[in-house]
Parts: structure tokens; sequence; C-alpha cells
């Protein structure tokens, strides 16, 4: 089980019993990451402004069920990969609606949620292959929207020494996703290029 650092640890413990400092040193803490996150995959300022918006607000919503002991900067993450792929998901089913290829019938959700869990379990299953600290920066980077120097300073490491590994990481799951499925594929454009 991961924990919290104690600084962060109090901050949620304060935002779960709804106040609002709290709240704001926590924005003030992971807006920015949020931000750049999503800017890496919706490509639009405008829609990853909206994004950040949208996870704090899920977060002031769900604050009375936050657990001051787990990672907030992972339930965070997870919120946002999850809109975002909301997003696209969306995106995708109003390009079929406009051609017109809709059909009334199919549970897209479900088969969604069946698709996803099958292709993040195979995602996973290749990240744990890596090395500890290529998949540390792996993981950072592609799920936690830290940028190269800032993975850098929070490793002790060189910058050239993050790009390295990424790159060596990202390759090594490229190699492995070869003949994977079309929505492992997908995954891995909106992810891990």
């Amino acid at each position: 089980m991961t924990t919290a650092n104690p600084n962060e640890q109090d901050l949620v413990k304060a935002l779960s019993k709804g106040e609002i400092k709290a709240f704001n040193d926590l924005f003030q803490l992971y807006g920015n990451r949020i931000y750049r996150f999503s800017m890496g995959y919706l490509k639009s300022q405008s829609e990853a402004e909206e994004l950040v918006q949208d996870v704090f607000l899920k977060i002031w919503e769900k604050r009375a069920e936050l657990k001051d002991y787990l990672s907030f900067k992972a339930y965070l993450f997870t919120i946002a990969y999850n809109l975002i792929r909301k997003h696209f998901t969306n995106k995708a089913l109003m390009h079929k609606y406009l051609e017109g290829q809709i059909i009334d019938d199919l549970d897209f959700d479900t088969t969604q949620n069946i698709d996803y869990q099958s292709t993040k379990k195979l995602i996973d299953a290749i990240v744990d292959q890596l090395p500890p600290k290529r998949k540390t920066v792996f993981i950072m980077s592609r799920f936690e929207g830290f940028t190269v120097n800032e993975i850098a300073k929070e490793l002790g490491t060189s910058p050239k020494t993050v790009e390295n590994q990424l790159g060596e990481a990202l390759k090594f799951v490229r190699e492995h996703l070869k003949s994977a499925r079309i929505a492992v594929l997908i995954f891995f454009i909106l992810f891990c290029s």
C-alpha cells in the first residue's frame, strides 16, 4: 500500500472535513501537473483547463470519501486518466454518430470498460517487466504527468539519464505491443507515445 507524504496527508485529512484552504493548497500542488498531463493527450489548452477543473470538482464532490493514508497523487492522476479516456470515447462516439454508424442495441460503456480493463492489465504486465528504475521513470512520465526535469529532481539523477531510461522503457513497451490488439495500440498511441 502506498502512503501519502505527511504534508499531503494532512491536507487530504483537512479536505475530507471540507476545509477550502486545504483544497486550494492541493490545487496549487497538483493543478499544473494535471494540466501538463492533460495537454500531452488533449493537445488543446481549453480542453486541458476544463479537464483540470473537472478533476478538482470530482475531488471536492468526493472529499468526504478521501483516505488520507492513500496516495492522493495517484488518485488524482487516475481521475484525470479516466476523464481523458472518457473524452476520447465521447469523441469517437460523436464521430460514429455523425457518420450514422451507431448501433442502438450495443452497450458501448460495458464493452469499453471490459476492453479497457484487459488493455490496462496487459500494459501493467509489460511495465512490470521493466527494471525498477526504468519502471519508475516510465510511470512518473506517462501516468503521473511529470516532466523529465521533475523526474530527474525527484530521483536525484540527471535529465539525460531520465531521457535514456524513458527511451529504453518506450522501446521495450513498443516491442511487446507489436502483436497486440488494436485497442492496445490505441492505448499506446494515446498514453505511451
